[in-house]
């Protein structure tokens, strides 16, 4: 009996150090666009994986996750910025807007969450 207590003693052990890496994919990413020279922050929604235009940007989401519901809340994307040609792409996270930001003489984007 002591025995098969102490395999599953070792086996739950093992289950909780394994972190959960389940991420839930969702349909919209919600982007802050901040427009530098007119001072001004827009909200803009990017359904995923079609082309949305806001004012000289098309932004074009490629994926959009949000983390399991029992870890700390997160969203990452992976998004194409392009003004007449790629201009940034690459993983945003709404956690760390600093890490991968656009940051562009007129425009700064960063990730809001995902929808």
């Amino acid at each position: 009996m002591k025995k098969y207590i102490s395999v599953f003693c070792a086996a739950a052990a093992l289950m909780t150090a394994v972190p959960a890496n389940a991420y839930t994919d969702r349909d919209t990413a919600v982007m802050r666009v901040m427009n530098k020279a007119a001072g001004k922050a827009y909200t803009v929604k990017v359904p995923v994986g079609r082309k949305t235009s806001f004012e000289k940007l098309e932004l074009l989401a490629r994926t959009c996750k949000q983390t399991d519901p029992f870890m700390a809340e997160d969203f990452f994307v992976f998004m194409e910025i392009s003004q007449d040609e790629k201009i940034f792409s690459g993983w945003m996270s709404r956690n760390e807007p600093g890490n991968n930001p656009l940051q562009h003489p007129d425009y700064d984007v960063w990730l809001v969450r995902c929808e």
